[in-house]
């Protein structure tokens, strides 16, 4: 039974990842960022109990998974029932030119216009992931890495 971990920098390809490793072993599919997110402007994190509700009733009903985001708070809470843990670790760069060539994502915009508008934003994230230290920040990808006993690998490119 697969419990696959996915997680890294915006644009890095952790939902692409996660759609093919669902696809070709049939596992349950889990986007954090779905969770992670009370449905208000401007955005606020919902609070963590509460997404751990959430993961909780997912893990229960689901024995195969995978499940991928850059929320450490969340992938923390997950490490002790993951099997296998994947962290994209991509040159920054290519994880910006990933997301200025992503695709629609209906679930997280209400049109392609609204999620073009928020590309500035979301590439100034993705070049101060070095940088930052909070929970979506390299560093706390980097720990969460380090301290897993599971099988675990990094990838450094799409391929």
């Amino acid at each position: 039974m697969k419990k696959i971990l996915i997680f890294g920098n915006s644009g890095s390809g952790k939902t692409t990842l996660a759609k093919k490793l669902a696809e070709q072993h049939d596992l349950a599919h889990f986007d954090l960022d779905t969770i992670a997110w009370l449905a208000i402007q401007p955005p606020q994190r919902r609070p963590l109990e509460e997404s751990y509700t959430t993961i909780d009733s997912f893990c229960r009903d689901n024995q195969s998974w995978v499940i991928e985001g850059c929320y450490s708070d969340l992938i923390g809470y997950l490490c002790d029932r993951a099997n296998q843990m994947v962290l994209m670790n991509l040159p920054i760069e290519l994880c910006v030119e990933n997301a200025r060539r992503r695709s629609w994502e209906p679930q997280k915009y209400q049109s392609k216009q609204q999620q073009d508008e928020n590309l500035p934003m979301l590439i100034e994230w993705i070049r101060s992931y070095q940088t930052r230290r909070d929970s979506f920040s390299e560093q706390a990808h980097r720990d969460l890495y380090d301290q897993f006993q599971g099988a675990k690998n990094m990838r450094t490119s799409n391929d």
